[in-house]
């Protein structure tokens, strides 16, 4: 085996990039690889991986996988990270588009910082009754190219969001599919803190691009901010998502996702 591959980090949100555009591995075996390679310590270790191949409605296509080798039809911060990679490998202009299971999304690389547009968010659902171990939450749900399910917090920092988080996540409300699960704080006029556990994952993530825009979407619904909103994630970068106003019937308008994507390192896969 002898795999080229780019090690890259959305704001924390770490990912592995393969140019697959002329075969270096078929379909068949991609979620087996994807699920040793993501691991940390015996391997590279990523929250998920990327697979560039060629496109017939785009610049390129993109085929991604979670961490435990299931498929996911969009990820915001991986979305930053193929944009710019695919921008510095000369696969695409600054401006460009790429093809998802979500749809075609827009990117504009900017250094190394990228903007993306948004697919337009589906399935809003607010003032949901979760039960998990006992306790009641109100959650809020929409779906930003992957569902997200949004849990507001007074004190996040001290949220226990593996459990919770998974409880939410395999829920019936959200059955089969599971949804990814996000607690979210206030932290300014137009700033707000989000933690993400990641359904793929299995756990916290530092970031989640998908979540963050879902999270500030369902805060501006429920009045606690308005765009461009500012966003910390638990690895202690920002991200900003700009939106047009809504009247608070889930029509947003365009929806853009900015923030830093950065190319960690470089190296070939040679045994796993």
């Amino acid at each position: 085996m002898s795999i080229a591959f780019t090690k890259m980090s959305g704001s924390g949100n770490d990912f592995v990039i393969i140019d697959n555009r002329e075969p270096v591995m078929e379909n068949s075996a991609k979620r087996d690889f994807v699920s040793k390679i993501c691991v940390p310590k015996l391997s590279v270790g990523a929250d998920g991986v990327i697979f560039i191949e060629n496109s017939d409605n785009a610049d390129f296509k993109w085929d991604f996988y979670n961490a435990d080798g299931s498929s996911a039809e969009m990820c915001g911060n991986g979305g930053r990270c193929v944009a710019r990679y695919a921008y510095e490998r000369k696969i695409a202009p600054k401006k460009m588009s790429f093809e998802t299971t979500a749809g075609i999304i827009t990117a504009e690389v900017k250094g190394s910082h990228v903007r993306i547009k948004m697919t337009s968010p589906e399935d809003l659902q607010r003032n949901l009754e979760i039960d998990v171990n006992g306790k009641a939450f109100k959650v809020d749900s929409l779906n930003t190219g992957v569902p997200h399910a949004i849990v507001y917090s007074d004190d996040i920092a001290n949220e226990d969001i593996r459990g919770i988080g998974r409880g939410i996540r395999i829920h019936s409300q959200f059955s089969p599919a599971g949804t990814n699960v996000c607690f979210v704080q206030k932290q300014g006029e137009n700033d707000l803190r989000v933690r993400t556990y990641e359904r793929g994952v299995e756990d916290e993530t530092l970031a989640c691009g998908t979540g963050v825009v879902a999270s500030v979407l369902l805060s501006s619904l429920t009045g606690l901010v308005k765009p461009p909103v500012r966003v910390q994630t638990q690895g202690g970068e920002f991200l900003t998502v700009g939106f047009e106003k809504t009247n608070g019937d889930g029509d947003f308008g365009e929806i853009f996702l900015e923030g830093s994507a950065k190319i960690v390192f470089e190296g070939t896969v040679v045994e796993l």
